[in-house]
């Protein structure tokens, strides 16, 4: 009998099946199937599941669980409904998608750097007025979060020529890039910043941490590109930011809801660009095989990958 792996969801069926199709290739000897089309009995014999934003309730009818591999880099919405539970959670760790993240880095820097925002509000004006020009040596973009992706958005910012800083909760070291850790770092890093990069996973230290207090360490005419999670930033705080002129613009592709309400105020505000989650998109191709590489690597060598640190939260 092929072993059973649950596909546990609350994607769009076209989704899905892109998934189940893609992994079906790689595992020809495994059963990969959608959740809803599980029996009773074949719940009871999955030890490992492929996992995408999965219902809570539907994951805790998989009483023998081992672990569960998302195929998403952001689990903070399993570690805060399951992280109780007694299976391991592996994050999706793709250095395909660290190049993606890296490249729209370097794009929204650009655009931040060359003054997109106040070129558009000058074109609704039919106002001609070429701003003066800043080297890319002498703008300051700081990083927040070292992990893969945020050590590839900094790298291929010193590649472009930018003077670029790095923030972790615990020390890193990379070329060409000056690295602080600790809280005290931070507060002084941030002052610095001409641009400030937002990579850091949604732990709870890191949960509003881009509030009031947060923005008035802020150097004059300093942005914001936030491309790690919604729940990091205050959004009301952000707003009284940009309308005391602590923050000159922000990229947000992250919110606390998603989609982002129509009635938000963020959609309408003249110094906030609004993009629609897509930095940093994970590729079912790239994926699909490095999950697949890790329960083949478990299904011969009772091999669990490395997990979640549950009391980090990341």
């Amino acid at each position: 009998m092929r072993p059973i792996i649950p596909f546990v969801h609350q994607l769009p069926q076209h989704e899905v099946q892109q998934w189940c199709d893609s992994l079906g290739e790689l595992l020809p000897g495994c059963d990969i199937r959608p959740f809803v089309q599980l029996s009773e009995a074949e719940k009871a014999l999955a030890s490992v599941a492929v996992v995408a934003n999965p219902a809570p309730a539907d994951v805790a009818q998989l009483p023998h669980l081992q672990w569960v591999h998302s195929v998403w880099a952001g689990v903070e919405g399993m570690m805060a409904s399951l992280a109780h539970m007694p299976f391991e959670i592996v994050r999706l760790t793709d250095p395909h998608l660290a190049k993606t993240m890296a490249e729209a880095v370097l794009a929204w820097s650009l655009y931040l750097h060359r003054g997109m925002p106040q070129y558009r509000q000058q074109q609704s004006a039919s106002q001609w007025q070429p701003q003066p020009y800043c080297d890319a040596h002498e703008r300051h973009i700081v990083v927040l979060g070292l992990g893969l992706l945020g050590q590839q958005s900094a790298l291929r910012l010193v590649d472009n020529g930018f003077r670029v800083s790095g923030w972790s909760r615990s020390e890193k070291h990379l070329d060409g890039v000056a690295c602080y850790a600790g809280e005290s770092a931070l507060i002084d890093l941030i002052a610095q910043a001409d641009i400030i990069v937002n990579l850091l996973p949604l732990t709870p230290s890191t949960q509003g941490l881009m509030d009031q207090a947060f923005f008035q360490q802020l150097k004059a005419g300093a942005s914001l590109i936030n491309f790690g999670r919604g729940a990091t930033l205050i959004e009301a705080d952000l707003l009284a930011a940009l309308d005391q002129g602590q923050l000159t613009h922000a990229v947000l592709d992250v919110f606390d809801q998603e989609p982002l309400p129509e009635t938000s105020a963020l959609w309408r505000h003249s110094g906030i660009t609004v993009l629609p989650h897509i930095s940093a998109p994970t590729s079912v191709t790239t994926a699909s095989r490095i999950v697949a590489d890790n329960i083949q690597r478990y299904l011969t060598q009772a091999t669990i990958p490395p997990s979640v640190d549950k009391s980090q939260g990341y």
